[in-house]
């Protein structure tokens, strides 16, 4: 473990094995990002023409809610997919993995749990 200390970024092999990862959760993210917002279009073309006034009303709450929430996921999932892309870009100038804030590794542990991390646990907490 001394020896990841020592590194100042990860060698070509470790950023190629992060790069296949990051394109694999860009890959899983825009298919969610699709799937969250064909289910925003499904919503608004499903009408409720045919039931009483006062169902209709609580519908329409409720719709409205659902419009929000997933008005929220969908920009949730394109600020993810944009952090994981703006990683791929720290991959291709080789300072992927290096903590923003002390300039150490941050832990492959961490990069693998959240590949578009920029701080390390240390400076995170610091927060």
């Amino acid at each position: 473990m001394s020896n990841d200390r020592a590194k100042t970024r990860y060698n070509d092999a470790e950023l190629e094995e992060f790069r296949q990862l990051i394109l694999n959760k860009i890959a899983k993210a825009e298919k969610d990002l699709k799937a969250i917002q064909e289910s925003f279009l499904n919503n608004q073309s499903n009408g409720t023409d045919d039931t009483s006034p006062t169902f209709k009303a609580f519908e329409e709450g409720s719709e409205t809610m659902s419009k929000e929430q997933n008005a929220q996921l969908a920009g949730r999932q394109e600020k993810f997919i944009k952090n994981l892309k703006n990683a791929l870009i720290r991959i291709e100038n080789k300072t992927y993995g290096v903590c923003r804030e002390t300039g150490k590794l941050i832990s492959k542990e961490r990069l693998k749990l959240v590949p578009h991390a920029t701080l390390s646990i240390e400076a995170k907490n610091k927060q």
